[in-house]
């Protein structure tokens, strides 16, 4: 059995306002962006509301996820975090079954 490659993979997705609502709520609470401080090391982190979909790695796509976001995981200033699923659930995120949520470090 080969490996296959994947030339191109939609990373697009919507979510309903309602849903988003939900799940930013989840993703600001106080006892979440403590737990993500606490991980990083920082003082204090915020959500930035930005949000993508993880992908297939490819030569187009090192690090797994769209390009536009690569520039997050190069900064010292943001962090990426994986949407716990207990989150995605709650909020009712079923599609896409991953998130990645970016986080700026308050200084």
């Amino acid at each position: 059995m080969g490996l296959k490659i994947i030339e191109n993979f939609d990373s697009s997705f919507s979510l309903d306002p309602e849903v988003k609502t939900v799940l930013f709520e989840l993703l600001r609470s106080e006892a979440f962006l403590q737990q993500v401080a606490q991980a990083l090391p920082c003082d204090q982190v915020e959500f930035t509301e930005l949000l993508f979909q993880p992908i297939p790695y490819t030569t187009a796509t090192p690090k797994g996820m769209p390009a536009e976001f690569e520039k997050f995981h190069q900064s010292a200033d943001h962090a990426i975090v994986n949407v716990p699923p207990n989150f995605m659930f709650k909020a009712k995120v079923f599609k896409p079954s991953r998130l990645c949520a970016i986080y700026r470090k308050v200084r």
